[in-house]
């Protein structure tokens, strides 16, 4: 079992609330998603594991089981081409839950024109595979978002 944790402080939407069909219709796997907070902050691990994909717009930590979780930081955000994001780790790093891994400003990525949203996925699981989904209510960086059974 995995437990998959806030990397933000924000809000728990749910990813169908998500301004982009891959996200809200669940293709790149179930989740949910945070409507940040608007201010500079930093990204944090969502569980403990290994850095396996990275871009200053979203990061894969896949943990001890083999699960990885992406953490999307806005949509449409690969456009800014890195603008306003600071990778704090590499891949290949080594991770545990809360560690910060991309410091980045919500406010400037919708002044720039995108959604700040983030979805938070699991990867390669089914809908039936996870318990305990937080879609709504305020959360802090580390509060549970779902467990990955």
């Amino acid at each position: 079992m995995t437990t998959v944790t806030s990397p933000l402080v924000g809000r728990a939407i749910g990813l169908a609330a998500v301004p982009d069909p891959v996200f809200s219709g669940a293709m790149v796997g179930p989740g949910t998603a945070i409507d940040p907070v608007r201010e500079a902050s930093e990204a944090v691990a969502p569980v403990d594991g290994v850095i396996v994909s990275l871009h200053p717009h979203a990061f894969v930590v896949v943990d001890g089981n083999g699960r990885g979780v992406l953490t999307h930081l806005g949509i449409d955000t690969v456009q800014l081409n890195g603008e306003g994001f600071e990778l704090l780790v590499n891949k290949g790093d080594t991770v545990s839950r809360g560690q910060g891994v991309v410091r980045w400003n919500p406010a400037a990525v919708e002044a720039a024109g995108k959604s700040p949203v983030c979805p938070v996925v699991a990867l390669e699981a089914t809908t039936e595979s996870l318990s305990e989904l937080r879609e709504d209510g305020d959360v802090k960086a580390g509060d549970s978002l779902f467990v990955w059974k």
